[in-house]
C-alpha cells in the first residue's frame, strides 16, 4: 500500500490506499451503471430469520434492530444500511447471512422510519446523525466484548463521522469497521447527482425521500409543509427545504458543511477500511443498490 493525500475540509490527510486487489469484477459487471442497477433489480433475498428488538430511545422515539444469533460467540457485527434502505435490503441480508454462517452474532439495525413503521418524533435521520448509532453501539457492547461495523453508503458516512467524533473516546469494544460506497463529501455527492448520467439515481432517491416527507406530514400537519414538494428537483433543494429545517440546520450548505464525514476521518483511531468503486458512475455517490 502507498499513502494517499486527500483534502479533508481544510486539512491534508495522508492515508494508505490499496493499489492491488485480488478481486476481479465479472465481465458483465464492468460497466458502472450495469453493476449498480442489475443487482438492485434482479437480486432478491428472503428474510433470513431475524429476531426483531425494539430499542426505546431517551427522546421517546425508537429504533428497530434485527438480530441473528447463531451461537454463543462473543463477537457481533453491526450492519448499517444506506439512504432509504433497511435491514431487508439484499445487500444487508447477504452480509448478515455471511457473518451468521461464520458464527458471528449479527445486529442489522434500521434508521428511524426505515423499519416499515414511521418513527414517532418529527426528526427523521440523515448522514450526520450519530446519536442513534451511538445507542446501537451501546446496546451491542452490553452483551459482546468485540464489536465490528459493516456499513453501506449513508450508513458508512454516519459511521465515519461517529468514529471521528469519538476518536479517543471510541468504546474499547469497537474493534474495526469497513464502509462501502460512502459519499465522503456530501456537497460533491449532491453535485454529481445533478449530472444527466446520474439522473436515474437522483429521481429514485428523491421519489422515496419525498414519500417519506409526505408520511411525516400526516403525523405533523402543522409542522411539515408539503405544498411545493413536487417541484423539488435536486438534493440541494430537498435538503434546504426539509433536511435542514427538520434537523436544526440553517440551510443545505450548513447541513453539508456540518455533517460531511471527510472532515472527521483524520481523527479516527479505530482501524477502518473505506471501499469506493473506481467506476466514475459510482465514485463518491451513495447509489441505487442501497435503496
Amino acid at each position: 500500500m502507498q499513502p494517499l493525500t486527500i483534502k479533508a475540509s481544510g486539512s491534508n490527510l495522508r492515508m494508505p490506499i490499496i493499489k492491488r486487489s485480488a478481486y476481479k469484477a465479472p465481465i458483465y459487471y464492468r460497466n458502472g451503471h450495469i453493476s449498480t442497477i442489475v443487482p438492485s433489480l434482479l437480486k432478491n433475498a428472503k428474510n433470513p430469520g431475524y429476531d426483531r428488538e425494539r430499542l426505546e430511545l431517551d427522546d421517546g422515539d425508537f429504533l428497530d434492530v434485527d438480530w441473528l444469533k447463531p451461537d454463543d460467540s462473543d463477537k457481533v457485527v453491526i450492519i448499517s444500511h444506506g439512504l432509504e434502505g433497511s435491514s431487508e435490503r439484499y445487500y444487508v441480508i447477504q452480509c448478515a447471512k455471511y457473518f451468521a454462517k461464520a458464527g458471528w452474532n449479527v445486529m442489522a439495525w434500521n434508521y428511524r422510519s426505515c423499519s416499515g413503521e414511521m418513527n414517532r418524533n418529527l426528526r427523521l435521520y440523515h448522514h450526520g446523525v450519530t446519536d442513534d448509532l451511538g445507542a446501537i453501539v451501546d446496546q451491542a457492547k452490553r452483551s459482546y466484548p468485540q464489536v465490528y461495523m459493516i456499513c453501506y453508503s449513508m450508513g458508512g458516512s454516519t459511521t465515519l463521522k461517529y468514529l471521528g467524533e469519538q476518536s479517543e473516546n471510541t468504546p474499547s469494544e469497537v474493534k474495526k469497521a469497513a464502509v462501502f460506497s460512502v459519499p465522503c463529501n456530501l456537497w460533491n455527492s449532491a453535485e454529481r447527482l445533478k449530472l444527466q448520467s446520474n439522473g436515474l439515481y437522483k429521481k429514485r432517491f428523491l421519489k422515496k425521500l419525498k414519500a417519506k416527507i409526505v408520511a411525516k406530514a400526516q403525523q405533523y400537519p402543522d409542522k411539515v409543509d408539503i405544498l411545493a414538494i413536487k417541484e423539488l428537483d435536486t438534493f440541494e433543494e430537498f435538503d434546504a427545504r426539509y433536511t435542514a429545517q427538520l434537523n436544526g440546520f440553517k440551510d443545505a450548505a450548513d447541513f453539508y458543511e456540518t455533517t460531511t464525514c471527510d472532515q472527521f476521518i483524520p481523527a479516527i483511531k479505530t482501524p477502518t477500511l473505506i471501499v469506493n468503486a473506481l467506476n466514475k458512475s459510482l465514485h463518491l455517490v451513495s447509489l441505487i443498490f442501497c435503496l
